[in-house]
């Protein structure tokens, strides 16, 4: 795994550009400071300075000499993205719309329960995927983000909360891989991310609580076996072919069979022989979540390693679909409950703030669309203006 990423991030000391040293694995910052002629067990001490103690600026990371100082402020950077908006709901979901290289924007929420709170990290700017029922893919794909801006996304969380500094404690307790993007379409990046998710000199958080999902990318999929130990959640939202189609076009090419038989296989690669997949069923009125749905779910998981996620649908902007009621909730979730299976309903979180994927980064872009047609429209008037 860490020869894999380490080959996909240009580490050449001579390149002129500044490599940005938030995004790199332990293996890969190893490799950097041998590079530039230094110990690698600098590696470690750099990697707590950035990601257990927040810091940014070389100067005050004070077990470093200062001829390394110097020739790390020369050849690297600490370069986060940066916060766009903040947005905090009534139940202590916040959320961030977060400007990257180029000017994109991507979402992260945090959703706080009891003493767990799990932040949610996109992958990609937009989605190509074009999955039915969701925003971002609405907006299109423009760019995978980099290794730094997915690991950034964490990196602000906790700083946003003073967290670094105060000493309080963890703030992010589990981190899903369930933002804008579909997660195994930008493998490299994630990976990295992941890996400093889970790294002891980073944050730490446990394997069984770093989840990556998603939409059924298989040969990505097989590949991540060989290479994560991160618990794994597939969005599934349909129980066959024809109506999956419907739902998540990729489906036409990597059909349900295939997709389940390649997260079997990473169940199979883990050595936590406990492990499960989550099985995300996002339920839309008259769509998806009549209980004859539900039978059919309940036999197709049949004998598979899962718990599932039943998502009443968040309604967004051209959107025809809609929400089900409780009592459609209810009957779908009581079907898989008898069948034997572990199931939970999520909990909506942050509707006062559009906390749904890609909802907030929706506003952000029309109202920038809007300011901009407002300055064309000013500046044609201007031209036309008799002076």
């Amino acid at each position: 795994m860490t020869d894999v990423i380490a080959t996909s991030i240009d580490l050449a000391p001579d390149t002129g550009a500044k490599v940005n040293l938030l995004g790199l694995p332990l293996a890969t910052m190893e490799q950097f400071f041998l590079d530039i002629g230094e110990k690698k067990f600098r590696a470690q001490q750099v990697m707590k300075w950035i990601h257990h103690h927040g810091v940014t600026d070389f100067e005050a990371m004070s077990n470093l000499g200062k001829a390394l100082r110097e020739k790390l402020a020369a050849r690297a950077e600490v370069r986060p993205p940066q916060i766009e908006s903040q947005h905090d709901s009534a139940d202590g979901t916040r959320k961030w719309a977060i400007r990257v290289d180029g000017g994109g924007l991507v979402e992260s929420v945090l959703i706080p329960d009891g003493k767990r709170a799990t932040l949610c990290v996109s992958s990609q700017v937009g989605c190509s995927l074009d999955c039915s029922f969701c925003s971002t893919g609405k907006q299109g794909f423009q760019r995978d983000l980099s290794a730094a801006e997915i690991i950034g996304q964490l990196w602000l969380a906790i700083k946003s909360y003073d967290a670094f500094q105060s000493g309080k404690g963890r703030v992010v307790t589990n981190v899903v891989m369930m933002g804008m993007g579909e997660p195994l379409m930008n493998f490299d990046a994630v990976v990295a991310a992941m890996d400093l998710m889970m790294e002891d000199n980073a944050y730490g958080i446990s394997k069984r609580r770093v989840t990556l999902s998603t939409s059924g990318v298989v040969p990505a999929l097989d590949a991540l076996a060989r290479v994560s130990e991160a618990s794994l959640a597939v969005s599934l939202h349909a129980p066959n072919d024809e109506l999956r189609n419907q739902l998540v076009p990729i489906n036409r090419k990597y059909p349900i069979a295939m997709l389940l038989e390649s997260c079997r296989n990473y169940i199979d690669a883990q050595p936590d022989t406990k492990r499960v997949v989550t099985v995300e069923y996002t339920l839309i009125a008259g769509v998806n979540d009549q209980p004859d749905h539900a039978r059919e779910l309940a036999a197709l998981l049949r004998d598979f390693p899962c718990k599932i996620n039943l998502i009443p649908f968040n309604p967004f902007p051209q959107s025809a679909y809609r929400r089900p009621s409780g009592n459609a909730v209810s009957r779908f979730w009581q079907v898989l409950v008898d069948a034997g299976y572990i199931v939970t309903v999520r909990t909506t979180r942050g509707d006062d703030i559009d906390a749904a994927c890609g909802q907030l980064v929706g506003q952000v872009v029309d109202r920038t669309r809007r300011s901009e047609r407002y300055r064309e429209a000013a500046g044609a008037n201007n031209e036309n203006r008799v002076v």
